[in-house]
């Protein structure tokens, strides 16, 4: 079975870097797979590239190389890394894009890509590893390359990790903020289905001073109007049946919400 590569980057579609990536991984091997997760993640949004990365994370199959790259540390100190997970692998920068991964399984092994051998140049550009390193990297291990062949073991304990405010809850509220928005300008926060009891039949959502009623589907409101509900990334997100809820209720990243029983 051929090895699947995914692609998450913030280099948009107007350029030529996505193109030139997926290049650079032909030339190593043509045969490979590769699978564009999305490259509209807000230019430098360390934070939105590991939503979108761990929630997408768990629909590949076993085996599957997640090369992503959201890196405003380009040629710093910050390291290139790979690791090795029961499910697969994930190959870019260790600046907490793949934190959210690494909340939810444990990480095997990690090494920090310091074998020039697997890079495409062994003189890399300082602004564009995701050409001359990751994209070569994650090639050659989707070909077969032990992951420990890549560079220098490295303990997973000390990748960098990046922890958001999580939600709060107390017995008449849960507290939580805005995490992500999408294309169609859906609010996405941060309190997951596992924090609203099965039992309670009946919640709203307070942002400000309005009050946004529960729903399962965004048809349960009239069109223009606002809806909470479960996602289907099973947070929980507020909508306009037909709209955008950014814009109509002019709310951004990281604004608060509160989930009133």
């Amino acid at each position: 079975m051929t090895t699947v590569i995914t692609l998450l980057t913030d280099f948009g579609l107007q350029d030529v870097y996505v193109g030139v990536m997926k290049g650079a991984i032909a030339t190593i091997n043509p045969s490979l797979r590769v699978i564009d997760l999305t490259h509209q993640i807000p230019p430098q949004n360390i934070l939105a590239g590991r939503f979108c990365l761990m929630n997408a994370y768990s629909y590949f199959p076993h085996g599957t190389i997640h090369l992503a790259i959201v890196d405003p540390g380009v040629g710093s100190q910050r390291q290139g890394i790979a690791i090795q997970f029961k499910e697969g692998y994930l190959v870019g920068p260790d600046n907490g894009l793949f934190s959210g991964i690494l909340d939810l399984s444990q990480a095997l092994k990690a090494v920090s890509l310091t074998n020039a051998q697997y890079w495409l140049t062994s003189r890399p550009s300082t602004t564009f590893h995701g050409r001359d390193i990751f994209a070569s990297v994650a090639a050659h291990l989707a070909s077969g390359v032990p992951l420990q062949e890549l560079g220098d073991l490295i303990d997973p304990a000390h990748l960098v990790r990046l922890s958001p405010p999580s939600f709060e809850k107390t017995p008449t509220k849960i507290m939580g903020y805005i995490q992500y928005i999408d294309v169609f300008g859906n609010l996405i926060t941060n309190i997951p289905s596992t924090a609203i009891p099965p039992a309670l039949s009946h919640w709203q959502l307070k942002i400000k001073d309005v009050i946004i009623p529960m729903g399962n589907t965004y048809s349960d409101v009239a069109l223009g109007e606002a809806v909470a509900l479960i996602g289907s990334h099973s947070w929980l997100e507020i909508a306009v049946r037909n709209g955008n809820a950014q814009a109509q209720l002019q709310l951004d990243w990281g604004d608060p919400v509160n989930l009133v029983c």
